[in-house]
């Protein structure tokens, strides 16, 4: 009975609030590093340099009035945002945070589940967020949102085409599609495939802040050209289930690149055996440092690069990242029959 449904629900009731409190306070980081980039302080008033700032704008968000334009689709206007949601957080059942560890005396895998097509389910719950933005745009029954709802949807179909490809790479490399089987393959190899596939970790980095909408690829929503872009008619709660959603995307984006390319909760340089001494730390901790590192570079990415044009972003998407995934890929697959036989 415990093992059956009381662990899985603490599991999934742990993970669903910490990712609730994280993307909270990702805002808040983004704002400070920013902030530090740009030679100023971010936010200061709201408790001990700032750190309550996120509590006061869940609270402004809550009581803020939810308006829902006359001529909008009300049904799908109030469903859009829920799409995109959640399948931000039902991504996380296939997400191995840690080894298996003992707690009160039963042997606790720290991930809620492992299937051996998980890194298909990924791919498959985080496509349909974007139909989220889709129909925003085409519910809200204006032309920016409605723009930006294509923009967004173009922009997904030709980065995920590339990003899909490196993970072939990866599968081939770890010969599974489970999560946890990844991680220990990259243990039995003694390194990690960020190391072994550096071109699959790059294409991968960039089709994520493409598919995240995040800057330079933040055409969606381009606020010099759509007003707010797909969100421009939404206000109050269902605004933020949108903001929530592109921050908890952004976290799972960098969990999977952590246990994809740098080897989950594994510590550093697992093949050098004098480094053991790490091991003192839990594998769980060292999961969380490596995701962390990924979404700091996704925000001094923000700060650092100005957007692309459209044009750009196409062009990228297809005849840059696309060639080199497809040669990437072949060349894996080479090395790989060659290396077996």
């Amino acid at each position: 009975m415990i093992d059956t449904f009381v662990i899985p629900l603490v599991k999934i009731l742990v993970v669903l609030n910490a990712t609730l409190v994280a993307v909270s306070y990702m805002v808040l980081l983004e704002r400070k590093v920013i902030a530090w980039t740009q030679s100023r302080l971010g936010p200061m008033r709201v408790g001990p340099y700032g750190v309550l700032q996120p509590i006061a704008d869940a609270i402004k968000l809550m009581i803020k009035e939810d308006i829902t334009p006359v001529r909008a689709d009300r049904w799908v206007f109030t469903l859009a945002p829920i799409i995109s949601m959640v399948p931000a957080l039902i991504v996380y059942a296939v997400i191995p945070f840690g080894p298996t560890v003992t707690i009160f005396g039963h042997a606790v895998p720290l991930y809620v589940t492992d299937i051996n097509v998980g890194l298909l389910y990924i791919v498959s719950v985080a496509s349909v967020g974007v139909y989220g933005i889709i129909l925003a745009g085409y519910a809200s029954n204006s032309k920016y949102p409605l723009l930006a709802s294509l923009r967004a949807s173009a922009q997904l179909i030709s980065y995920e085409v590339a990003v899909t490809l490196t993970l072939v790479s990866v599968i081939l490399m770890a010969g599974s599609l489970s999560m946890v089987s990844i991680v220990l393959a990259q243990e039995q190899a003694r390194v990690w495939y960020g190391f072994v596939q550096p071109l699959a970790f790059g294409i991968f980095f960039i089709g994520s802040l493409a598919e995240t909408n995040r800057a330079p690829f933040d055409m969606p929503e381009a606020e010099q050209e759509l007003t707010g872009g797909f969100h421009t008619e939404y206000s109050g709660m269902r605004f933020a289930l949108f903001f929530l959603a592109e921050y908890a995307n952004m976290i799972v984006v960098s969990s999977v690149a952590t246990t994809l390319f740098l080897g989950g909760w594994l510590r550093p340089f697992p093949n050098v055996a004098w480094l053991g001494v790490l091991d003192l730390i839990p594998g769980w901790i060292w999961f969380l440092v490596k995701s962390f590192v990924f979404l700091y570079i996704f925000i001094w990415v923000r700060a650092t690069l100005p957007r692309y044009r459209y044009d750009q972003l196409m062009r990228l998407g297809w005849k840059v990242l696309i060639p080199l995934a497809i040669l990437n890929l072949v060349a894996t697959a080479i090395v790989k029959v060659w290396w077996l036989a």
